[in-house]
């Protein structure tokens, strides 16, 4: 992976991080009252999702195994390389899902989801991005 990409990857999901846990209310209620917060939230889990997709796509662009064919089965081929765990692979194709629902609107946004997924499911993020940079490069050469 290019290391200045990665990098610039790697401190802008970190930013998203901060904001998300800087900006998260105390309540749900707080959350559904407030427009403008909902925005921020959304709009941090949606980079943050886009992020890790990227730097997930450039790890198997990597490893020269054909590219899959949607956004969360990344992690997936990840897994199978041995580069992610199977609960943080998991725990990301779902953090997809989410971003899908908040880009392309499929459904209505759960503002109670966004809410536990604040408080509850950054560390996913994090868990993502220590795996994926203590990870080897590149495959190992087959005997």
């Amino acid at each position: 992976m290019d290391r200045d990409v990665t990098d610039r990857k790697l401190d802008a999901l970190r930013r998203c991080l901060a904001r998300l846990r800087e900006k998260r209310p105390l309540t749900p209620e707080a959350l559904l009252a407030n427009p403008d917060l909902q925005d921020i939230l959304a709009l941090n889990l949606e980079r943050a999702v886009q992020l890790s997709v990227d730097l997930a796509a450039m790890r198997i662009a990597d490893l020269s195994v054909p590219a899959p064919e949607t956004m969360g089965a990344v992690f997936e081929a990840l897994r199978e390389r041995g580069v992610l765990s199977a609960g943080t692979a998991d725990r990301m194709r779902k953090a997809v899902g989410f971003r899908n629902i908040a880009v392309h609107d499929y459904q209505r946004i759960d503002w109670q989801i966004v809410f536990n997924l604040v408080h509850r499911r950054l560390e996913d993020f994090e868990a993502f991005a220590r795996e994926l940079c203590a990870a080897p490069s590149q495959e190992p050469p087959h005997s």
